[in-house]
């Protein structure tokens, strides 16, 4: 076996007291794996990547993009799993690694809720038109129903249309000029907006609660309860479904796709390199915001997945195995929605970038991701309450109670006014700032305050080797350099949010977004300070005791040579056995 780095020194044990319960593993490895998976992989991947790339210059965007992924992307998905693995907690309890930085926790934790909230809209949304798809006749493909307007046409754009001349031509089947037809609304759009959304002129104007749609909120809530409340030993079972489903799909609608007219030309548009972009910086700050939101950095979800690992799992190899996964489903799914959008603009008469921008075509399947993002969540609330507050059903009120606030919360966004409401919770409360912001306080405060070679000792510990210098070098400069410089391009290319790029949103609209993005910023900043003048001594004192680990009960065995010493700090008892507590900081 290869040699072992002695443990850590220092800290204050934590971890059992009354009603202590050890904590929970995998039934199997892949269970993680595939967790990883279906929570990692969504609509970033399938749709906002193959968007990115076009937008960008074709395939110079993987540039860029697998550039940024090495020095960015992978290290602070490594350092996160590797975290929780290591200290078996959630995303709070989990900086007891540096207690005076626990704001982390926290910050995470907020912006986890908020995506808990306004994403299951989405799903709500899916679930409103597999149900609607159960008609005879497909609700958005016809102009006579109660919602169309006068402007409706089914046959919207044709061949026969795409040269401009032929403006006043009438198209045949119908008794309408192409001049008429461009002017048009397509039943899909009318149905969406009309029906889906029956939005109204603007944030201020709520308008009144869609019944059919709340429901089907509630019905993903309660499916949603069922898959989290029993915890990671039903989950692990769901996600071999959710996350393998979606391939599925892909793979049918990738063979499906290809065999269309226009389809190769859709495929070209989307990898056919354009070298002049790599000049621009725009590029750049896509890509790395790209990474961060499809590699769901900086959620807290990814620590709680791995704080359910065996300690000693190979969390460093698991890390580039589910980074291919992630990378590779963006790319391949490009090619899919680019062969169906080189159909779709054949078949319109348009350019395949007015398809594109369009925004009218969404691949929407991750149902596994709200599972996690509310098992993260969860988790970093139970475990800041081990054994204080034990009822045998904690869980399951916890997570009943966190479905319910979430529900209510999201009555707002099946008002006619929701979209205006969800657009600012998806704008700013999860945005590029956040979780940049996030993840540069992650890489400072594991590789400066911690230490990165300590870090990387722990992780040897677990693993039985050392992982790649690169790593440490990258949680120590480069990624932090890169976090802040997207983030510092983000505040100042801040533009304020609009809906379909002319509703404008109202003074007061932006202070709630700005609120809900502040709201996790500066629980790292705000926490941080509080310790510091809640402590007592000197600043150089108080700082060496809120940076001091405090160890959990698993980290006993592992830190064995020093169990002597650890019997000086905690109380003993009549047979001198150590007595460990949690202490949450």
């Amino acid at each position: 076996a290869p040699p072992q780095p002695p443990p850590a020194k220092g800290g204050v044990a934590a971890g059992a007291g009354p009603g202590y319960q050890e904590r929970e593993t995998w039934t199997r490895q892949m269970d993680f794996i595939m967790s990883c998976v279906g929570f990692a992989v969504g609509l970033g991947n399938v749709w906002r990547f193959p968007y990115l790339c076009y937008k960008n210059g074709g395939g110079v965007f993987l540039i860029p993009y697998l550039l940024i992924v090495f020095v960015g992307g992978i290290p602070i998905f490594f350092l996160e799993i590797a975290l929780g693995q290591f200290m078996k907690a959630g995303s709070i309890n989990v900086w007891n690694i540096a207690p005076l930085f626990k704001g982390l926790g926290y910050a995470s934790m907020v912006i986890v809720f908020f995506c808990n909230t306004y994403y299951i809209m989405v799903l709500a949304w899916g679930f409103y038109y597999l149900i609607k798809s159960f008609s005879s006749t497909l609700p958005w493909s016809t102009c006579d129903n109660d919602w169309n307007t006068a402007s409706c046409i089914e046959i919207f754009h044709h061949q026969d249309c795409k040269n401009a001349s032929l403006a006043n031509t009438t198209v045949g089947g119908s008794n309408m000029t192409c001049a008429e037809l461009a002017d048009g609304r397509s039943p899909i759009i009318e149905f969406w907006e009309n029906k889906v959304l029956n939005i109204s002129s603007g944030l201020d104007e709520p308008g009144n609660l869609n019944w059919e749609l709340m429901l089907c909120l509630m019905a993903v809530w309660v499916l949603v309860y069922f898959c989290v409340w029993k915890g990671v030993k039903s989950t692990g079972k769901i996600v071999y479904f959710t996350a393998t489903f979606p391939y599925v799909v892909l793979i049918i609608l990738l063979v499906r796709g290809v065999t269309l007219p226009g389809a190769y030309d859709g495929i070209m548009y989307y990898v056919k390199p354009d070298w002049s972009k790599l000049g621009e910086a725009q590029v750049w700050i896509d890509a790395g915001t790209q990474i961060f939101f499809s590699y769901a950095i900086g959620l807290g979800a990814l620590t709680a997945l791995g704080s359910y690992n065996r300690f000693n799992n190979d969390c460093y190899k698991d890390a580039f195995v589910l980074a291919l996964i992630n990378s590779g489903t963006s790319f391949f799914a490009g090619f899919v929605v680019f062969s169906i959008l080189g159909f779709m603009a054949a078949e319109q008469g348009v350019d395949i970038s007015q398809v594109a921008e369009s925004g009218t075509v969404r691949v929407s399947f991750s149902l596994y991701l709200q599972f996690v993002g509310v098992e993260g969540f969860i988790t970093g609330i139970l475990d800041l309450f081990p054994g204080k507050y034990y009822h045998r059903y904690k869980r399951e009120i916890a997570v009943a109670i966190c479905c319910l606030l979430c529900f209510i919360i999201d009555l707002s966004m099946v008002t006619q006014g929701g979209m205006y409401v969800f657009q600012l919770f998806d704008y700013y409360s999860a945005s590029g700032m956040t979780l940049l912001w996030q993840a540069f306080w992650e890489c400072i405060v594991v590789a400066w305050v911690y230490g990165a070679d300590r870090f990387m000792d722990d992780v040897a510990r677990m693993i039985g080797y050392r992982p790649f210098p690169w790593m440490k070098w990258c949680w120590s400069f480069i990624t932090p350099c890169v976090c802040m410089g997207i983030f510092l391009f983000h505040l100042v290319n801040y533009k304020p949010l609009t809906y379909n790029n002319d509703y404008v949103y109202p003074w007061w609209g932006e202070v709630i977004g700005w609120c809900l993005a502040l709201s996790s910023m500066l629980c790292i900043p705000v926490s941080l300070l509080y310790k510091l003048f809640r402590a007592k001594g000197t600043f150089k004192e108080r700082w060496t005791h809120l940076t001091t680990p405090v160890w959990g009960a698993h980290h006993l065995e592992y830190m064995a040579p020093d169990i002597k010493s650890l019997s000086s700090m905690s109380p003993g008892t009549d047979d001198n056995k150590v007595i460990i507590f949690e202490s949450v900081m």
